[in-house]
């Protein structure tokens, strides 16, 4: 289960992509969640997904 908090789910989010997956894509579909989702959650606080870091920033 992803954190519910917009700024832990960063953290956690980035900390994946750095250690564990290759895209968010890959991280979405491991987790059965929804891309657009966690792009539009993590908008919330002003982070955008780079996709030549995988890393929202």
């Amino acid at each position: 289960m992803l954190p519910k908090d917009p700024v832990m789910l960063l953290s956690f989010i980035n900390m994946k992509l750095r250690d564990q997956y290759d895209s968010l894509e890959s991280l979405c579909e491991d987790f059965n969640v929804s891309k657009e989702e966690i792009i539009e959650k993590l908008k919330t606080i002003d982070y955008i997904y780079d996709n030549e870091k995988n890393q929202f920033k």
